[in-house]
């Protein structure tokens, strides 16, 4: 998508504005089916959470994805987008057993990441297969806040207690169809992968009814120039040989899944926002655009870098700036970036706004929500409408007498 096409888009959809280009996503679908090819049979399940819009989802579900759901109502958004429920996971953390039980009965694969969650479930639905999540121990991630499976992490059943979970399994007479972990995001090192896969393959081999091996996902996409990214296809060698030598030893066929979010959707995306001011300081030249952490809260949550260009003057002298949102809080999207100078009207464009954007979005300061656009093969489709003030004030309740 060049420069001018996306300046169009604003021009007909208004600022700020979600772009996600479909042909990314399926270049980075096909990529990761292709590196592990010597995998007889491989899925990858969509996490839905990256970005929940129902033509995102309906996309991927054509391609051959199904979907990994943390919340009941990311399993309703599959099964509405047309996928096959024997195609869509669900792996909770903390959350009620009447929401389990409520997956449960809406027919999903279930996974579960506690000993009180595995326990009460065995009881309530007997002789039902369930997989389990374990935590590998193994530090790993771009940020403290995205790595989920060290030895301190809230997420997954330590390997560690395996004893305790072949009791309450026996006990309840519940088949384990499978083991599942995710150790966290933008992972550099691949022998995070190889050493987590270690530790599920010695779990798996306590059981006999074992269907499916479970690596999540965190493969790092790049942000910036000189990114550091994983080498999917050569670690797509190594675990599909570790992988099938277990098959052979165990005797069966077994599935692989991954769960990748970010890497399919990340770099399809682009947020665009118009210049509303341009504010010069004894040090610093701010370029101040329509849009703050309510759109795009990665910057500020995760210490994220994104990508910034002025598509407007992509070829103008270079100036130093910070590009900052309008929120009535410190919401810097980008320090000290060369941009083509800017003007005011001018559209800033930030790069892998397909994952966690708006999917983390909020109307705080009571802004509104931005548009979302899909371009596939080159055509443009509006996805999800501009919120409007009637949104805002939607489920409030006036009481009269005030």
């Amino acid at each position: 998508m060049d420069n001018q096409f996306l300046i169009s888009l604003t021009e007909k959809y208004g600022a700020p504005l979600y772009v996600y280009n479909a042909d990314v996503i399926e270049h980075q679908y096909n990529r990761m089916m292709n590196a592990f090819s010597s995998v007889k049979n491989v899925k990858l399940n969509y996490a839905v959470k990256s970005n929940t819009n129902i033509n995102v989802l309906k996309f991927l579900k054509n391609l051959g994805s199904g979907g990994d759901c943390v919340s009941v109502q990311e399993i309703k958004l599959c099964l509405a987008a047309g996928f096959d429920v024997k195609d869509i996971s669900y792996t909770p953390n903390g959350v009620s057993f009447k929401e389990i039980s409520e997956a449960k009965e809406l027919g999903v694969k279930i996974t579960l990441d506690n000993l009180s969650s595995l326990d009460k479930f065995g009881k309530a639905f007997p002789n039902a297969p369930v997989s389990l999540r374990i935590n590998p121990h193994i530090m790993a991630g771009g940020n403290a806040k995205i790595s989920v499976g060290h030895v301190d992490s809230k997420f997954g059943i330590s390997h560690t207690q395996i004893e305790e979970i072949k009791k309450i399994v026996t006990e309840n007479g519940t088949p384990v169809n499978g083991v599942h972990m995710h150790t966290g995001s933008d992972i550099k090192d691949p022998s995070a992968f190889v050493e987590a896969m270690e530790v599920l393959l010695g779990i798996a081999r306590q059981f006999d009814t074992i269907e499916f091996i479970d690596l999540g996902s965190g493969f790092k996409v790049p942000y910036k120039d000189g990114d550091h990214a994983t080498n999917l296809e050569e670690l797509g060698q190594v675990l599909g040989t570790s992988f099938n030598a277990f098959c052979k030893e165990y005797g069966k066929e077994l599935k692989l899944i991954f769960e990748p979010g970010k890497f399919l959707v990340s770099e399809s995306g682009k947020f665009l926002a118009k210049v509303n001011v341009i504010k010069q300081t004894p040090n610093i030249n701010f370029v101040g655009v329509d849009s703050g952490l309510n759109h795009l809260m990665r910057p500020m949550m995760y210490d994220a870098y994104h990508r910034v260009h002025n598509i407007s003057n992509p070829n103008g002298e270079k100036q130093t700036y910070n590009v900052v949102g309008y929120i009535c809080e410190t919401d810097t999207f980008a320090s000290d970036r060369e941009l083509g100078k800017v003007s005011e009207g001018d559209i800033i464009c930030m790069d892998n706004a397909g994952a966690y954007c708006f999917s983390m979005a909020s109307n705080y300061n009571s802004r509104f929500k931005p548009a979302e656009v899909l371009v596939i093969k080159g055509k443009d489709y509006l996805i999800r409408e501009r919120e409007t003030f009637e949104d805002i004030l939607k489920g409030q309740i006036m009481i009269d007498s005030l």
